[in-house]
């Protein structure tokens, strides 16, 4: 076995020095600050930054979050992420002060003053650049100096801007949204027509956002790869630990890759060793593949303790995304554990019933949503439900029925699946990350003409999820490969790399 570079870098500055962080880049600066990325999440720590250099980041990052989400994400921002969650939670109070104002004697038009200006920028930021007669209607109608004039002498009429601003509302917004701007000409409450008006006006910014979206996405996608690397390089470039995490997370795909299973925990399924050899290394003794280290570390993701921060740097804007597939590759682990014993007690011809399956697959996930938290319990609600299906199934087919033995074998084995141990469960679990690997290695066509046996019946969730999985980080391994090849290349002995040249990630 080759040994592995085991030391890995540390908080120490000292030890961050042998360039393995990144590619070639000019001299970095020293702050000794741990940045996060996420989709909506900074950190940074321990020295305090001064606002413009945070700031500066926030918006890299928030940046690149964005450009980010369009690519891997086809669907367009909803109408809650981002106006009009802030306008929720935010401004609550406002509202109520307001209506405090405008109901006090004399009326206080300061709240309503402040109001008008921002609906006013939100209305310009949605005109086109040709649009000068209403740019210059909006200046006009709501100029705000005028405005303050009338709010000093307590003669500002809501009603009257209220109007000019539905009429605009209504020329300007997309057809969806004609019957939310009809309703609120119908509000006769000040407050609640401003408030109104306002949640209508974020709707129609984030339509506007949507519209921009779907116009860049092309041109996104064609640079993505470079203008993704160029921004987290800025980041790298301020923060030269940023890369702790990633190498540590590859350092142990490294050793896991290299280190022999004993025998007792290979998969002892008949179909394993022939589906499994186009990727797994032949011998332990020769160096692995740098690609083959970092699909290794893709797969370990799909395992991560919840627990452990040390997530790589490189992929947490799809940390989240990565949680929600290894959520639903769990169920799936345990509905395909569900149908391989309820098959192996029913026999085939219950289960060439395409009905028949697809009723014990409802089944099984409608009863497994509390699995995590209850999973004995569920076990045995499920195996009750199933047992007591294939009981049907096999009556109406005219079919011998299970004997008391088989019946109580049968759920004793379903129940089992609860634990983690389980041998058919480990088993499946095996399966499934088997097929991944062999879908990031061979691609998906190749891997589903090669379907691995026990999982047939969730083939299509299966698929579904490998595509996403391996679109994810396909993309990530294109914008980070020249990183993970350097580190590669470190962790890695370089005296071993040398006698047996390693080919860079493409």
């Amino acid at each position: 076995m080759p040994k592995i570079e085991k030391a890995v870098l540390q908080n120490d500055p000292s030890e961050t020095e042998s360039g393995a962080h990144k590619p070639k880049t000019p001299e970095q600066s020293q702050e000794d600050n741990t940045l996060h990325l996420g989709d909506h999440f900074l950190e940074s720590q321990p020295e305090a930054l001064s606002i413009t250099p945070l700031t500066e980041r926030v918006n890299v990052v928030s940046n690149l979050s964005i450009a980010h989400k369009i690519i891997v994400e086809e669907k367009d921002l909803p109408p809650n992420s981002l106006e009009s969650r802030f306008v929720e939670t935010m401004y609550n109070a406002f509202w109520e002060h307001l209506h405090e104002q405008l109901s006090s004697t004399p009326p206080d038009f300061s709240c309503a003053l402040e109001l008008l200006k921002k609906v006013k920028e939100i209305l310009l930021s949605l005109l086109l650049p040709r649009q000068n007669r209403l740019r210059n209607e909006i200046e006009k109608a709501l100029d705000m100096d005028l405005l303050k004039q009338e709010t000093e002498h307590g003669a500002l009429n809501v009603y009257h801007f209220s109007k000019f601003i539905l009429d605009l509302m209504s020329l300007l917004c997309a057809p969806v949204r004609d019957e939310a701007v009809q309703n609120l000409k119908s509000i006769t409450d000040p407050v609640q027509l401003l408030r109104g008006i306002f949640h209508v006006l974020g709707l129609m910014k984030m339509d506007m956002v949507n519209y921009t979206i779907q116009s860049l996405r092309p041109y996104i996608q064609e640079h993505s790869v470079q203008y993704e690397r160029a921004k987290f390089q800025e980041l790298l470039d301020k923060q030269p630990n940023l890369l702790n995490y990633t190498t540590k997370w590859l350092t142990k795909a490294a050793i896991d890759l290299t280190t022999p299973f004993p025998s007792s925990d290979s998969p002892s399924f008949s179909s394993s060793i022939e589906y499994s050899s186009p990727y797994q290394e032949r011998n332990n003794s020769e160096l692995p593949s740098l690609t083959m280290v970092l699909y290794q570390g893709y797969l370990n993701l799909l395992l991560w303790d919840h627990g452990n921060e040390e997530f790589p740097e490189t992929l947490m804007m799809d940390r989240i995304r990565l949680r929600e597939m290894e959520s639903k590759l769990h169920r799936l682990t345990i509905l395909a554990s569900v149908l391989l014993v309820a098959r192996s007690f029913s026999g085939s011809v219950l289960f060439s019933s395409p009905e028949f399956v697809d009723k014990i697959k409802y089944i099984t996930k409608a009863l497994t949503e509390e699995f995590n938290s209850r999973p004995e319990e569920t076990m045995q609600n499920v195996s009750e439900q199933v047992s007591e299906e294939i009981h049907k199934g096999l009556k109406n087919m005219g079919l011998t029925a299970l004997s008391s033995e088989n019946t109580a074998s049968l759920i004793g084995q379903l129940q089992n699946i609860a634990k983690k141990g389980n041998c058919i469960r480990c088993i499946i679990e095996q399966r499934i990350h088997l097929f991944l690997k062999c879908c990031l290695v061979r691609g998906m066509q190749e891997s589903l003409l090669d379907f691995p046996g026990g999982l047939l019946f969730i083939e299509g969730e299966l698929a579904e999820l490998g595509w996403k999985f391996i679109t994810l980080m396909h993309h990530n391994q294109q914008v980070f490969s020249p990183y993970y090849t350097e580190i590669l290349n470190n962790v890695i002995l370089p005296a071993q790399a040398q006698e047996t040249e390693v080919e860079p990630i493409l």
